[in-house]
């Protein structure tokens, strides 16, 4: 497979607001597959080892296991793992606690519009 086939991303969105949700979903079903949503931590390191998506979206605050937590989790249990924290807080040193637990990207959900979209794309063009 080739990053320049028509494959659409698969994407995993873990968000225990329901609204939310629902729209980043709206949001990456223009340009991805959907490929299952959850709304606590310990479900999405079980479903990212199930549905093996090329990317998942975490959000900071999950009840169970917390996002970042589940991102060191994720990318512990395969370091190829592709994980965007996904978060109202826009703090540098969470943003860089992110990383350091193996986050690919950072997105606040504030000036989020496209971006989450964008940020996406780019890293499966980068390397899926």
């Amino acid at each position: 497979m080739t990053s320049q086939e028509t494959r659409r991303p698969r994407v995993l969105v873990a968000d225990d607001h329901a609204e939310v949700t629902k729209a980043i979903c709206r949001l990456l079903a223009l340009e991805c597959e959907v490929v299952g949503t959850v709304a606590d931590g310990s479900a999405v390191i079980e479903a990212v080892q199930r549905l093996q998506p090329d990317v998942t979206v975490v959000d900071l605050n999950l009840p169970t296991v917390s996002g970042l937590e589940a991102c060191r989790q994720i990318t512990q249990a395969n370091p190829k793992a592709k994980v965007i924290v996904f978060t109202a807080m826009n703090d540098p040193m969470i943003r860089q606690r992110a990383f350091d637990m193996g986050a690919s990207a950072f997105v606040c959900k504030v000036a989020a519009d496209g971006d989450l979209l964008s940020v996406v794309k780019g890293l499966c063009d980068d390397g899926a």
